[in-house]
């Protein structure tokens, strides 16, 4: 593979504004009310800065096109199915509404592996964004690069099986069931474009899902709002999620949290008890 060791420190600066019709459509989409003061649950960050690539220029899988061009910030990597494998989050402000926001990315590292699905290649990003000149949240993404699958590849996540989800050892659980509709709406807050997550046919046919894929960063945005439920609004300093198995559109997940000495520990399972995310946070 080529070698793309001058693309580390490649940066990417961004702005945007947290307006107030963002955050109507924020929260209807999770079914909540607006909240009583300005400031915005946590999570709305994945919303900010989004990608403005024109239409002209995106792949076959809906991302934004890459190449060599000094316009593309992430690099060309010859691998043509991509995830959000996980993020490692600090919040070190609330965003409120009406702040005028500003996100600086660099490209911090990228590492070819191999491994049970064949060759990979980790790229990790990091975010920092401001809120009217002030740091609010910081972050450190991480990416993965896949080959393509046979077109007779088993789908994935295997079909669920008899099993049923145990929430005994869990303070807290919520089931919820998302749908089509749940998932469109976050591609539209997030200018998400890839396939995955509504296009059933592609999604099918091409990348070997069972289904439309529900968004990591959707998983970990109800993950947020339990703890949230939990703890109080804001509370969090850090949040650290990993995606383990993809969540499939019209199957039931679970959300669970437990406190865990000094921190919470938050995972989603789907029904038959397949862990679908891991994640941990710390509080203020």
């Amino acid at each position: 593979m080529k070698d793309f060791a001058d693309w580390i420190g490649r940066e990417q600066r961004s702005a945007d504004r947290l307006d107030a019709a963002l955050a109507a459509r924020w929260c209807a989409t999770f079914d909540r009310d607006a909240p009583s003061d300005e400031a915005m649950p946590q999570g709305i960050h994945f919303c900010l800065c989004t990608p403005e690539a024109r239409t002209s220029r995106l792949g076959e899988d809906g991302h934004p096109a890459r190449d060599d061009s000094a316009a593309s910030f992430l690099p060309p990597v010859p691998l043509p199915r991509r995830m959000w494998a996980g993020s490692a989050i600090r919040f070190h402000a609330p965003l409120t509404v009406g702040a005028t926001v500003e996100r600086v990315s660099r490209l911090a590292s990228i590492t070819d592996k191999s491994g049970s699905r064949g060759r990979m290649v980790f790229v990790e990003v990091e975010h920092e964004t401001a809120a009217d000149g002030a740091l609010a949240v910081s972050e450190t993404q991480t990416l993965v690069y896949l080959e393509a699958l046979a077109g007779d590849a088993p789908l994935s996540p295997p079909e669920p099986g008899p099993e049923a989800f145990d929430a005994s050892g869990w303070t807290m659980h919520r089931a919820l069931t998302p749908d089509p509709r749940l998932l469109f709406r976050y591609s539209a807050l997030t200018f998400n474009t890839h396939r995955i997550h509504y296009d059933a046919p592609y999604a099918r046919d091409v990348e070997r899902y069972r289904g439309p894929v529900v968004h990591g960063p959707l998983t970990a945005s109800l993950l947020l709002q339990l703890a949230a439920e939990r703890c109080g609004e804001n509370r969090l300093t850090s949040f650290r999620f990993r995606g383990l198995s993809p969540a499939i559109a019209d199957e039931p997940l679970h959300l669970t949290l437990r406190e865990k000495d000094d921190a919470l520990e938050l995972a989603a399972f789907a029904a038959d008890g397949r862990q679908v995310t891991q994640a941990s946070a710390t509080l203020a």
